[in-house]
């Protein structure tokens, strides 16, 4: 089996790789990357030694039609799994354009691409932002109501690959996941940034009032879910991925602290973002009574895990900042 991942530099795409190489048998994983200030190969360094020819690196836009029809047509692939996206709200904020380019440009490339050289399924990796703020766990036929930029084009994505697989029959999955957290998270998002700020012993900036809630999803957990719904999940079906573990923002900043021997007063809060959803939450029952899919990490541990890993691993994160 052959498998082609999109966004294979980023955090979520590099575990992704890294855990199917380890746990299964793919003949070859070939990893798409642009290499924008979020995609690094320090990211993956270790996977040429570790795995030798079953992992390749291209360096690639997912929006260039040209180069995306010289990858798929050099093999044969049975899945491509489309990681690549910008994912931060607040750069989308502040340039819209760009996410259009790699989240619905992109994507459709991918989509006409596979379609031509008959890769057999196409997995499209989205989020729990599609649905916009929420008061009750939602499921997969909730009305899509997205609130930034990012979450639009991430919704206008899943449209169009369920419109391929209605249209011509193309072979089409869909994952939406809630936040994930762990190892190579690049340090922009919350758990990060929170925690390289204590570490230095600066200030650690929460936006508005600080009780925004989140589902909190550890990241080999997610990719186990990518894997699964690629191998076992329906045509045309969207799949919820969450761990039902849901924490208000400040709460995980203050047991970021607390693990790191850290002052509360290092918390300030700053002005609140446009267009904050306040709650994201999911139900995944979906995914569990179809495919069997379950988290296997609760948050407390994995959390205090994350932290200790950035603590250890100062050399990645340094060297993924120095390249913005």
């Amino acid at each position: 089996m052959r498998l082609l991942v999109t966004g294979g530099c980023g955090f979520i795409g590099s575990n992704f790789i890294r855990y199917v190489l380890e746990h299964y048998d793919p003949e070859n994983i070939t990893n798409v990357d642009l290499l924008t200030y979020a995609g690094s190969l320090q990211t993956t360094a270790d996977l040429a030694e570790r795995f030798g020819d079953r992992y390749e690196f291209i360096r690639a836009d997912i929006a260039d039609p040209k180069k995306i029809e010289e990858i798929l047509s050099a093999h044969s692939y049975f899945g491509l799994i489309n990681f690549a996206a910008e994912s931060h709200v607040d750069r989308s904020i502040l340039s819209p354009a760009d996410f259009i380019s790699s989240n619905v440009v992109g994507t459709t490339v991918l989509l006409d691409a596979a379609r031509k050289h008959g890769v057999k399924r196409f997995l499209q990796v989205s989020t729990d932002e599609v649905y916009g703020s929420n008061d009750a766990p939602v499921s997969e036929n909730a009305l899509l109501n997205p609130s930034s930029p990012y979450s639009a084009s991430k919704a206008s994505g899943d449209l169009l690959a369920l419109s391929y697989h209605k249209t011509y029959g193309q072979d089409v999955v869909i994952t939406r996941s809630s936040n994930n957290f762990g190892p190579f998270q690049y340090p922009e998002k919350l758990i990060p940034l929170m925690i390289l700020r204590a570490l230095a012993n600066q200030t650690l900036p929460v936006y508005g009032d600080g009780l925004y809630m989140r589902d909190w999803l550890y990241v080999q957990d997610h990719c186990a879910a990518v894997f699964d719904v690629l191998m076992n999940g329906v045509s045309g079906s969207l799949y919820n991925v969450a761990s039902g573990s849901e924490h208000k923002n400040i709460d995980v900043v203050k047991t970021i602290l607390k693990h790191l021997n850290r002052s509360e007063d290092l918390i300030t809060f700053v002005p609140d973002r446009p267009a904050h959803d306040r709650r994201y939450s999911l139900d995944s029952s979906k995914i569990r009574k179809e495919i069997g899919w379950k988290p296997l990490h609760d948050f407390e541990s994995t959390l205090l895990r994350t932290v200790d890993w950035y603590r250890t691993n100062e050399a990645w994160w340094r060297a993924v900042l120095s390249n913005q």
